[in-house]
């Protein structure tokens, strides 16, 4: 840079000195100066360059921003002139029947959006509960059935939506300017059948929680019977198979669970029998011909050393009607065990029959004597201390009609020997008072 700085200036200077029209061929002896001052040095010019360069970073586009200042202005007004009424219109639309209500009456049209979400949530409503309808009352499997759940939960949160108070004033909420699809019956229907499509989807989850488990004790049990080696574990096996098969009998056949199992229940029957056969209809005959016996033998063993009181003939009585009972489930397709059962029926219901006479003629008998006692009290009562004839007649009568009451208790009974006491008695009074 210095090594420029000591040129002369005609040498750095010649084109200026053409651009002032300078004739080239005259001869100077000394160099012409145009400015007093010094030119800068590249040095100088770098530096103001610089400087000039750092005052740009700083103030990048002072003229730009001057510009942004009205710019920002205008979107800051913007924003809030186009705020306030949406503002206003929010806070219209509000979940609140007071709001609501009074800008029904003086400025409808702000509720539009408030009769927009009614009209989506409603018509969202209607579509989702046919579609869980559709999937709870003709289910094919039971992802249909959780599809159907989902649904329901759908539907309720549309209807949730709807607010309650909003729709109780909703005929005078009609304009002409809007056309709305809603409809209070249909709403109601809807809620409804919401309701009942949630007691549908429990009884299907309750019918498939019970099926499951019927096809695990199936598949325990025959499991066991396979893996058994001794007898009582045969029975005990066949016991806990013969159950789960039950359990699939009790499972509500409208439900999709239920006509699963009725479509089961066949197949496992006959797998049942071809597999446990004979043996498994034998112990069953056996175990029934055994439980009636041993209510049998209860029932004689209670009804020893006659008499009893009523309560004891009806306990009695009770016991032989078990008996009874359990030998009426033998399947008449078993002959030897039919035919024992049938024996031992005839037995037990003439036993019934007469237990049944003894009771009644208990109870007969018991009463009778309460009529008789009564009678003797009345007739005590009212017989004077020194009767005249007449008196002695009426006396002689009483005494009669309760003797007749006294042979009306039968022998056998807690009551005869009582009676056979005041009979007794009574003969007596009434030959002292026929003998005067």
């Amino acid at each position: 840079m210095n090594f420029f700085r000591n040129l002369p200036f005609n040498i750095l200077g010649k084109k200026s000195q053409n651009n002032l029209e300078i004739d080239p061929a005259l001869k100077s002896q000394q160099p012409i100066v145009l400015n007093p001052s010094l030119p800068k040095t590249l040095a100088e010019l770098e530096k103001e360059m610089e400087a000039q360069a750092q005052l740009h970073r700083i103030y990048p586009h002072p003229q730009g921003a001057k510009k942004q200042v009205p710019i920002l202005r205008k979107i800051i007004w913007t924003v809030i002139l186009l705020g306030i009424p949406v503002g206003a219109v929010w806070l219209a639309n509000l979940p609140y029947s007071i709001i609501r209500r009074t800008i029904s009456q003086n400025a409808p049209i702000l509720l539009l959006p408030s009769y927009m979400s009614m009209d989506s949530h409603y018509r969202q409503a209607i579509a989702v509960v046919e579609q869980a309808e559709q999937l709870i009352e003709q289910p094919t499997s039971p992802s249909d059935l959780e599809l159907g759940q989902e649904k329901v939960k759908q539907a309720q949160q549309h209807l949730d939506a709807l607010p309650i108070g909003f729709l109780n004033d909703w005929s005078d909420y009609k304009y002409w300017w809007y056309d709305s699809r809603f409809s209070t019956y249909g709403f109601n229907s809807a809620r409804t059948k919401v309701g009942q499509l949630e007691a549908k989807v429990f009884q299907e989850k309750n019918a498939q929680t019970l099926f499951t488990d019927s096809e695990q004790e199936l598949s325990q049990a025959k499991q066991q019977y396979q893996q058994a080696l001794t007898s009582t574990d045969k029975k005990a096996a066949i016991a806990s198979w013969h159950s789960a098969i039950d359990k699939l009998q009790q499972i509500p056949s409208q439900t999709l669970a239920g006509k699963t199992a009725q479509n089961k229940l066949q197949s496992e029957k006959r797998e049942f029998a071809e597999i446990v056969g004979l043996a498994a209809g034998n112990e069953r005959i056996s175990a029934l011909i055994t439980a009636a016996q041993q209510f049998s033998w209860q029932a004689a063993k209670a009804g020893q050393n006659p008499p009893h009181p009523v309560a004891e003939w009806q306990e009695i009585e009770n016991l032989w009607q078990e008996a009874i009972n359990r030998l009426r489930q033998v399947p008449s397709e078993d002959l030897a065990g039919y035919s024992q059962a049938q024996k031992l029926l005839a037995t037990y219901q003439a036993n019934l029959a007469a237990v049944r006479i003894r009771r009644q003629a208990q109870q007969d008998s018991v009463y009778t004597l309460d009529s008789a006692q009564r009678q003797i009290q009345s007739l005590l009562a009212s017989t004077p201390t020194n009767p005249q004839i007449g008196d002695r007649n009426r006396t002689i009568s009483q005494l009669q009609g309760i003797i007749n009451q006294l042979k009306k208790v039968q022998p056998g009974t807690t009551v005869y020997l009582e009676a056979q006491q005041l009979l007794l008695s009574a003969n007596n009074k009434l030959s002292q008072l026929e003998a005067k």
